[in-house]
């Protein structure tokens, strides 16, 4: 059998589509290996072999008719809090566990319509929630890259599916960093679009209201471009989706940008964030290889109001928490994550006072990321300040020599949620021998000038970051 499991989504759709292979050839590769890759990583917590062929000879037939299907038969997998119809969507959550999803979320029904074939559903955090990838009803997902550590949260059972082989797509989530993180950690492509350009829903309520996008985990960069023009469109249902016209990035991505963009780096965020050596030392290779090409790439950073610092609303995901599962944390605790047990209690403990001023904050936030805009065209940052960490922490102990907070793991990616702008994380390099990821960030609908930096930074890099997992 031919390793289909291997190849690129762009690979896959244009074989299936010339008629060069099928899409039932390319899944049932895809499910054999489903079955070896992921018992040691628990990557994938619900998967139907019957179900998903059923999908993909529905594709066979629907290009044997003419239909043009821009990811015809691409292998992807959804997280665990988003809709697939008639499957059983948790969220990792033991209050869920009987819950099926009544129809499709309006991106799983759109991948389906352009041909993607989905072959399982991935663990993530409770309520997509917390940093790491664990959870009562699902358990642990473990990295591919070494099983002792973690892929990362939430979306770490996409990232580490797509990583060790399952899938080459994955459809997930990113309120502060749920995309981009896992993706660092794991040697991906994991993008977070301009909020509103991607519809989310109908699906469950949202704990960070106003944050959430659906994002993008892939191999390569033009995977994820891929995946991104796939999924671009407007649903009126969606309070947030953006009825504008957006023009498909893929054909641009050979085209470098400019060498005239105003492009900043800052390895702290202008926070004074703390970061690994190794990690750092990484990235600014990465930088230098930029500047080699060419780029000229000034240190500076955001000048962000007071109050910016770790995670700075949390509380408003601690008080969503509260808002939506406080009943069942007094009714049925034990049915709940200790850890979100936690932030539910954090939650009650927030007034309506405390809450108006983190609004407050976050138009204080936003304008200083636009301002910044002003005089720079890219930012790029680091997405994480150190590596995967053993299973069992929610974060590492230790950051930059410094003792680290909970969220001192993930201080890189939410304040670019609170500005709706987008962000992409694409490798750049090992530290200690894992994964580092570098993060590009732009002005809100400069979605495509981000990819096709991403795609510069891949093509000068010409990593080719193999886990574990897929080394055999």
């Amino acid at each position: 059998m031919t390793d289909y499991w291997r190849w690129s989504a762009q690979q896959v759709a244009a074989a299936v589509r010339d008629g060069t292979t099928t899409a039932t050839a390319v899944a049932e590769s895809s499910l054999a290996h489903l079955q070896a890759a992921n018992p040691p990583l628990n990557a994938v917590i619900d998967s139907d072999p019957g179900w998903s062929l059923e999908q993909a000879r529905a594709v066979d037939a629907r290009v044997g008719r003419g239909e043009h299907l821009p990811l015809a038969g691409v292998p992807v997998t959804v997280k665990d809090n988003l809709w697939v119809g008639a499957r059983r969507v948790t969220q990792g959550s033991r209050l869920f566990e009987g819950f099926v999803a009544p129809r499709d979320a309006w991106a799983v029904a759109r991948l389906k319509q352009q041909g993607a074939v989905i072959l399982g559903i991935t663990n993530c955090s409770e309520f997509a929630c917390k940093g790491v990838s664990n959870n009562l009803p699902h358990g642990r997902t473990l990295s591919p890259w070494n099983t002792a550590l973690t892929p990362g949260g939430s979306s770490g059972g996409a990232a580490s599916a797509v990583a060790a082989g399952i899938g080459a797509l994955a459809l997930v989530t990113d309120a502060g960093g749920s995309t981009r993180r896992p993706a660092a950690h794991c040697g991906l492509v994991g993008m977070k679009p301009t909020f509103g350009l991607i519809p989310c829903g109908p699906g469950f309520d949202e704990p960070n209201f106003g944050l959430s996008v659906i994002g993008q985990i892939a191999r390569t960069v033009p995977d994820a471009a891929l995946m991104f023009d796939a999924l671009l469109g407007h649903d009126p249902h969606d309070w947030g989706s953006q009825p504008i016209q957006f023009d498909p990035v893929s054909p641009t991505l050979h085209d470098a940008p400019p060498r005239s963009l105003r492009i900043a780096y800052t390895h702290d965020l202008g926070c004074g964030f703390a970061i690994d050596a190794p990690v750092r030392a990484t990235l600014e290779a990465a930088i230098e290889r930029l500047r080699s090409a060419g780029y000229r790439i000034d240190v500076a950073a955001p000048q962000w109001p007071d109050g910016v610092r770790e995670y700075p609303l949390l509380k408003l995901q601690q008080s969503g928490l509260a808002a939506l599962y406080g009943s069942d944390y007094d009714t049925r605790p034990d049915w709940i994550d200790p850890d979100l047990r936690a932030q539910i209690a954090q939650g009650r403990e927030h007034s309506g006072v405390d809450i108006a001023r983190l609004l407050l904050l976050r138009e204080h936030i936003y304008a200083a990321l636009a301002a910044f805009f002003d005089s720079h065209d890219l930012l790029l940052c680091p997405t994480t300040p150190v590596v995967s960490w053993p299973v069992g922490q929610l974060g590492p102990a230790q950051i930059g020599g410094a003792p680290a907070g909970p969220r001192g793991h993930a201080v890189f990616t939410p304040l670019f949620n609170y500005c709706q702008v987008p962000a992409c994380s694409v490798p750049a390099g090992l530290a200690d021998g894992l994964p580092v990821g570098l993060q590009i960030v732009a002005p809100r609908y400069a979605d495509g000038l981000v990819l096709r930096m991403a795609a510069l930074v891949e093509r000068l890099l010409d990593l080719h970051l193999t886990p574990v997992a897929v080394a055999r």
